[in-house]
């Protein structure tokens, strides 16, 4: 389903949710003292800002005795999501973030990736996949990649392990682009981008990819992924580590500066490796 069809169903989501709530006589703030979750978080939810998570709407369909249409919903919605189903509720929630900070050690992280880099890590996971299934991953990953051109942009902090510049995924032409698509991203100023250099040795996040969330009106969540399973965190404990993890790996980077020089030194190693094959 197109991106712009699924937020129409999300709106009919909300138009619903304020329906029923309305006509249970509760104002958002009622609701969501039942529910568990803030007025504020209702109001997300009927304008079509927001995502419920499946226990969410399993709840407001008790409250309001809906006869669980909101759970019949938010299941046809997350089936046709194009995202693997432990990804859906992060995406969700980048695209609300006030902040975002990821590191990755071995690739360069989705809002990031152009159409080549994306392409050639789907055919990497996915070598038979149909041409339609690898398409729609890609596009899915340049929409998410749209939240970094918003007026409402969130702030965007990523640590890369200099392993993601160095890789040629896709080959040196295509990983020349999209090491010149960050460096663009951080002179615009819609990330600022460090790297952890390969002499930095062991350090604070020795597994899979680590990504934290902040908000405006909710506690912050931490995300990590390993190659076929990823974990969203909402423990205030689990929560403060990783962020203690993520300042160690910050320390341990080059500075902005020395960072983009190295990202801009890459992509011109590629560009040169391009021209000679």
């Amino acid at each position: 389903m197109a991106r712009g069809k699924r937020q129409d169903v999300w709106e009919f989501f909300g138009d619903l949710l304020k329906e029923r709530r309305e006509g249970a006589g509760l104002s958002q703030g009622e609701l969501g003292g039942r529910v568990f979750v803030s007025g504020a978080y209702i109001g997300l939810f009927e304008q079509g800002i927001r995502k419920p998570q499946l226990d969410v709407a399993k709840r407001i369909d008790e409250v309001l005795q809906t006869g669980g249409i909101f759970e019949r919903t938010w299941r046809k919605l997350i089936d046709k999501s194009p995202y693997a189903s432990y990804f859906h509720a992060v995406a969700e929630l980048e695209a609300v973030a006030t902040k975002i900070c990821e590191f990755t050690p071995t690739v360069v992280p989705g809002l990031m990736q152009t159409g080549a880099y994306a392409r050639a890590v789907t055919l990497a996971v996915h070598p038979f996949a149909a041409e339609a299934y690898v398409e729609e991953k890609v596009t899915s990953r340049l929409d998410r990649a749209q939240i970094l051109q918003s007026t409402t942009r969130p702030e965007y902090w990523v640590i890369l392990h200099e392993n993601a510049i160095l890789t040629p995924v896709g080959g040196p032409a295509a990983m020349a682009e999209q090491l010149d698509h960050i460096a663009a991203l951080i002179r615009n100023r819609w990330a600022l981008v460090t790297v952890l250099p390969r002499e930095a040795g062991a350090h604070a996040h020795m597994t899979g990819t680590l990504k934290l969330m902040e908000f405006e009106d909710q506690p912050p969540t931490a995300y990590t992924e390993t190659e076929f399973s990823g974990t969203l965190l909402d423990d205030p404990a689990v929560v403060k580590q990783a962020q203690r993890a993520y300042d160690l790996l910050r320390v341990a980077a080059l500075s902005p500066e020395a960072s983009l020089a190295r990202i801009e030194s890459a992509a011109e190693d590629f560009r040169r490796c391009a021209s000679t094959t």
